[in-house]
């Protein structure tokens, strides 16, 4: 143990909002700024003590814009004193604030950060902070929405659209089964928001797993960016509405504060991939995270591995030989939802939580990420 390692305290997050759900009425700063007063209450956390909010967001226009991680800050009632940034590392912004803060304390720099991140899918459409590529890109590299990598992958690790459908299928049942057993319990802290009719509403569960979900009913979609294509809606990440967080400190700094760190941070790793085939960054980014933190494959006892489509899973599955069930046990974005912004402090949240529930000890969190890259982070579990 030392002093400068980088701990988390606590992660939570809101419930998730489905497509024109309960929260597609509710601002994404305020969303944002709710969850942040939260944790401060949660965990008695004195504001003043936080150095910087640096808060995960993928498309920064209009609500979401103006430096959100500021600006959420300032809404929550932080004192001014305490900053804030907005970063976008695309799906994996939040995990990419989690590596940031805990480099920060590991570097002696800071002591006290706030790793969050947010999307309101619904009110800031994915892509309307786009504008048109450059040619000097175009001539470098084939850039294609991510469906059609999704479709590329699925072609180039022979996966059929029956694995793809039957994997979505079990990414519901088991987010089902979670919900049931409450399994999420200690990482969602309900919202109070407005639906798409302006009603206050109360959201204190994820909206978005369906129950009724079967494979006749998946199979019965069409391809979504190929007419002879595999991906579909159902076997790809719902849009939706959330934000989470993970308080971060040094050691030195939880035990001054009186606080028992519930997870350390091990090491973390970027990958870079061709941005075609832009998917299959987790594959070289798990490797790398494993070697750095100087761990096995199967020293690793659960893995979160963002379900942005099921064929990015199924091929980092066949690649990395993980355990099928020690992955996405309680589900994954195919049926939780991916809020772009906030998948990466979400995946956490979840990590710890079940690391916690099986009393296991190593845990690893990855996402594939734009244009060809991943993040992969390593926790461990302290021993309360």
């Amino acid at each position: 143990m030392r002093d400068q390692d980088a701990v988390i305290i606590d992660a939570i997050r809101t419930p998730f909002g489905r497509k024109k759900g309960s929260l597609a009425g509710t601002r994404p700063d305020e969303m944002a700024a709710s969850l942040l007063k939260k944790l401060v209450n949660r965990n008695n956390l004195d504001p003043s003590e936080v150095e910087d909010i640096k808060m995960g967001c993928v498309t920064q226009v209009g609500e979401q814009g103006l430096n959100i991680g500021r600006l959420a800050g300032l809404i929550a009632g932080f004192p001014v004193e305490v900053c804030g940034v907005s970063v976008n590392r695309m799906c994996a912004s939040s995990l990419e604030t989690l590596a940031q803060g805990a480099h920060a304390i590991m570097a002696g720099m800071s002591d006290c950060v706030i790793a969050a991140g947010v999307e309101s899918m619904n009110r800031v459409p994915m892509g309307s902070d786009g504008g048109q590529f450059s040619d000097l890109l175009l001539n470098q590299h084939t850039i294609i929405p991510q469906g059609f990598s999704a479709e590329l992958i699925a072609d180039k690790w022979d996966l059929s659209r029956e694995e793809l459908d039957r994997f979505s299928l079990q990414s519901h049942e088991r987010a089902v089964q979670a919900q049931r057993e409450g399994r999420f319990d200690r990482e969602i802290v309900p919202i109070d928001g407005k639906n798409l009719a302006g009603e206050d509403i109360r959201l204190e569960a994820d909206e978005t797993p369906r129950p009724d979900t079967n494979l006749d009913s998946l199979a019965g979609l069409k391809p979504s960016f190929r007419p002879d294509g595999k991906v579909t809606a159902g076997n790809s990440s719902q849009i939706s509405d959330g934000a989470a967080a993970v308080l971060l400190t040094s050691r030195k700094k939880a035990a001054s504060l009186g606080w028992t760190p519930r997870a350390r941070v091990v090491a973390t790793a970027l990958a870079g991939v061709d941005p075609e085939i832009m998917l299959t960054g987790i594959i070289p980014a798990t490797h790398k995270v494993l070697q750095r933190a100087g761990l096995s494959l199967d020293e690793i006892d659960l893995f979160e591995v963002n379900e942005a489509f099921a064929s990015v899973v199924l091929a980092w599955q066949r690649e990395i030989g993980a355990d099928p069930e020690k992955v996405n046990p309680n589900g994954g974005a195919i049926a939780l939802g991916h809020p772009l912004g906030a998948s990466g402090a979400r995946l956490t949240a979840s990590l710890i939580n079940e690391l916690e529930r099986r009393e296991g000890r190593y845990g690893l969190a990855t996402l594939c990420i734009g244009f060809g890259m991943a993040l992969a982070v390593i926790v461990e579990r302290e021993e309360s």
